[in-house]
């Protein structure tokens, strides 16, 4: 695994790779962005910014720190290469699940999560995939390029099939992703999370994933992100729904899309920050 060692450790994942039970890990690739650049500054802002939160969620009454965490740091992934790129997080993924432990990956675009999820495959032949975001991301390609954080949902789907994977929060993307959605290939919960409850009980104890797209939050919330979108959820909203699925069999989880730049104040990556530490507790949960 090429990694950037550079990196300090995200606040309170200070465990070593050997006794941890969950595996951060950034993938700081932009490569496929297709309005503002700048999620592949995520990973490291994020870390040294985490010493502004604490490691205690008041909203789960946990503190990171009760579990075993290792951040592994950043990759040092070539931003020429689309599918070099990939493979090298495909091989980390690889590496964290035949470990016997959950990868959660500090995105980068969209389009990181697609190798993780394929490994996820691999060990877990039964998966399921729960997708928060505000875009459908079902784009059979982008300007010809079937690779794309506009497409990536529309990969894993190629590998999984209809009634398997549950999108929330959406609220952006062409008449034809709608519409291929309703044919039946994915359940998806417009502008909101209204029926995660139901999707919790329709995926009971088999294994899932998480893929966490911040512009799911509303502008006014989060606008550190290169394609905010209006009509968004809210934080506490968000909170609710990881405590609706911290209950499922999680075993890996991604968070994607801070662009950090574009909020000068730090408030986007204060909050991203948080969500980190949320989900954390979600899977251990």
């Amino acid at each position: 695994m090429n990694k950037n060692t550079l990196s300090t450790n995200f606040l309170g994942c200070d465990s070593d790779f050997a006794s941890a039970d969950i595996v951060v890990f950034g993938a700081p690739y932009d490569g496929t962005t297709t309005f503002r650049p700048g999620t592949r500054f995520a990973p490291s802002i994020m870390r040294m910014d985490s010493i502004g939160i604490e490691t205690y969620s008041p909203y789960f009454d946990a503190d990171i720190t009760d579990y075993s965490i290792n951040d592994y740091g950043d990759l040092d992934l070539p931003f020429g290469s689309p599918k070099k790129a990939l493979n090298m997080i495909s091989e980390t993924a690889g590496c964290i699940f035949d470990n016997n432990k959950m990868p959660l990956m500090i995105g980068g675009e969209h389009l990181v999560s697609l190798p993780v999820i394929e490994q996820a495959i691999k060990k877990y032949p039964d998966l399921k995939i729960i997708h928060f975001d505000a875009h459908t991301d079902l784009r059979e390609d982008y300007l010809g390029e079937a690779l794309s954080h506009s497409s990536v949902i529309r990969r894993a789907w190629d590998l999984l099939g209809d009634n398997r994977i549950w999108q929330f929060g959406i609220r952006s993307g062409t008449r034809e992703e709608f519409y291929w959605s309703k044919e039946g290939h994915t359940s998806m919960c417009l502008h909101n999370f209204a029926t995660l409850e139901t999707a919790v009980e329709e995926i009971g104890s088999s294994p899932v994933y998480l893929t966490i797209d911040l512009d799911v939050l509303d502008p006014s919330n989060f606008p550190g992100t290169g394609t905010p979108e209006a009509g968004g959820v809210c934080f506490l909203e968000l909170i609710n729904a990881l405590k609706t699925v911290s209950g499922l069999n999680i075993v890996g989880a991604d968070i994607v899309e801070l662009s950090p730049h574009y909020d000068h104040s730090g408030a986007s990556t204060a909050l991203a920050c948080k969500v980190l530490r949320e989900v954390i507790i979600t899977m251990k949960k």
